[in-house]
């Protein structure tokens, strides 16, 4: 768990189980079903061992990962409230939020590598594909638009661009080191 933020951890839970609560009364594929539980089980997973996992608990460093998240739920929270698809439906505003919570849950991450100034290679890796496969999904939206009739997610694109940003001074830093080779560390401007 050395240079992994449990509290980005713990913001992709509350992102998967808020997204994913409409498993209690929605049915429409076995597939859709267990996807949604294993989104939710493994983020809960990775939460409990890094919290209390032997091996895991030992290499986090809590003094490090102080990153305030209340900053980010409370806006999310109010942003579900009063900008969603359907204002009135709970689950819409429920849904809304966990789109814009996840667009900055990655924060506490990044400001935790940020602290650091050196990224491992594992963990640089991993911030990596986070991004990569966010900036795909940018992609996605791009390709849809153009070949589906009346697609239209503005707040996910928006959330979605907001999200691919945060990452784009991470990649810059990433690219410059992995250049000169795959085994440098990635070194952040502290």
């Amino acid at each position: 768990a050395a240079g992994i933020s449990l509290r980005t951890q713990e913001m992709y839970a509350v992102v998967f189980a808020a997204r994913y609560v409409d498993l209690l009364w929605n049915f429409s594929s076995l597939y859709n079903y267990v996807l949604k539980l294993l989104f939710i089980g493994a983020s809960a997973a990775i939460v409990y061992f890094m919290r209390f996992g032997a091996p895991q608990k030992a290499t986090y460093n809590a003094e490090e990962d102080t990153f305030p998240v209340q900053y980010l739920l409370a806006p999310c929270a109010v942003l579900g409230v009063l900008i969603n698809q359907d204002h009135t439906s709970p689950f819409e505003m429920i849904w809304a939020f966990s789109i814009y919570l996840e667009a900055v849950a990655i924060l506490p991450q990044l400001f935790l590598l940020q602290k650091q100034g050196e990224v491992e290679n594992l963990t640089s890796h991993y911030v990596f594909a986070l991004g990569s496969y966010r900036a795909l999904y940018l992609l996605n939206w791009i390709y849809r638009y153009f070949t589906e009739d009346d697609y239209q997610q503005r707040i996910v694109w928006i959330s979605g661009i907001v999200q691919t940003a945060l990452y784009c001074d991470f990649f810059y830093h990433y690219y410059q080191s992995k250049k000169s080779g795959l085994n440098q560390s990635v070194k952040l401007p502290v």
